[in-house]
């Protein structure tokens, strides 16, 4: 006799429509999943859930108290409202109080790919009202003169996202938290500068940051370049890992780099130069043509079809004296993937010999 094994599934209400789920899944996630917008400040899908902001709060049947869906793990049975008339009003309400304590809510974006949120959410909810406005929390660090990341505390809200991703993803715990309530700062060991604490630079404090508290320095740079901020998703060019980056750019300008945190690879996580070091293609002395050494000895401007003979005969007299294997090529990182691919045939079919590397790999 063959036994028909039955896996049942567990089962809550969501919004009047009854949806599975997984065991061990938060109601966050179960509601996510559903394509319902719970709104929240202090989660990160990479982070473990914290349900400091409150915002996420949901309406569970038979409990004394709205509960944070963010840290609520879901059972069967529950019964769960994202939405009624009484969250609004406290989602509102905590977002005027959130708000009233910053210098201001609209950043650029440029300042980092969570910057958007808070200004979104006010929006939203219609929580501009301005009825909370008083004293403001934080203080700038205009001191820290790191060339990459902005330390503008006075539009921190205290959700911890950043000091959470620099321990939980990246393993810096280069940033932490001093003091309580309305003191509450982002802080580094000793409250000293980024450059003398265990901050690798990887930025993964700016990118998460919903308010550009934490800000990209490099990218900020540009903001006063007109036209309208585009994203290109590409590869980064740096090392061989990877990593799954958007690239900003206004008109023909590259402005800024954002990490894609769909990447394959590095799931919202950067090195310093992958996050940085994109400024070069801009850099007033990168050479844009072809140099050549005249008979005097001295470098002068060229056509590409003068400096492309030049080197292939500089080529041909090095193998036609000295062999093919006084040929290497090295390929540079900072060039297309396409470009590397092109250098490794031009040795290996070209010379016949496999002395290629690339900077990258190092």
């Amino acid at each position: 006799m063959i036994m028909k094994s039955s896996t049942a599934v567990a089962k809550m209400t969501l919004d009047g429509e009854e949806v599975g789920f997984t065991p061990g899944e938060t109601v966050y996630e179960v509601a996510e999943r559903h394509r319902r917008e719970i709104p929240t400040l202090c989660y990160d899908p990479r982070l473990e859930p914290f349900g400091g902001c409150r915002l996420c709060v949901v309406e569970l049947e038979g409990a004394r108290a709205p509960v944070a869906s963010c840290t609520t793990k879901a059972e069967p049975g529950m019964v769960i409202r994202t939405r009624t008339d009484a969250i609004d009003a406290h989602r509102r309400t905590l977002l005027e109080l959130v708000a009233s304590e910053n210098r201001e809510n609209d950043v650029d974006p440029l300042r980092g790919y969570a910057s958007q949120e808070l200004a979104t959410l006010l929006d939203r909810y219609d929580a501009r009202t301005g009825r909370f406005a008083g004293s403001h929390s934080g203080r700038t660090r205009d001191d820290d003169d790191n060339p990459f990341i902005l330390r503008d505390y006075d539009l921190c809200i205290s959700c911890y996202r950043c000091v959470r991703v620099c321990a939980e993803q990246q393993g810096d715990y280069a940033i932490s938290i001093k003091n309580r309530g309305f003191a509450t700062e982002i802080t580094t060991e000793f409250s000293g500068l980024l450059r003398g604490s265990a901050c690798v630079f990887c930025g993964q404090c700016v990118q998460t940051c919903p308010t550009g508290a934490l800000a990209d320095r490099k990218a900020l740079a540009n903001a006063e370049v007109p036209g309208k901020i585009e994203k290109t998703r590409t590869i980064c060019p740096y090392c061989g890992v990877g990593c799954s980056v958007d690239v900003m750019t206004k008109g023909e300008r590259v402005v800024g780099v954002q990490p894609a945190m769909d990447g394959p690879a590095n799931e919202g996580a950067l090195c310093v130069k992958g996050q940085f070091a994109f400024d070069f293609v801009h850099h007033h002395e990168r050479l844009v043509k072809p140099w050549v050494r005249g008979e005097d000895g001295r470098l002068r401007e060229a056509s590409w079809d003068e400096a492309l003979d030049r080197a292939a005969q500089g080529f041909l007299k090095a193998v036609a004296e000295h062999g093919r294997y006084s040929v290497y090529g090295i390929a540079s990182g900072r060039a297309p993937h396409e470009a590397a691919y092109t250098m490794q045939k031009f040795i290996r079919m070209g010379f016949g010999t496999n002395q290629i590397d690339n900077c990258s790999r190092a």
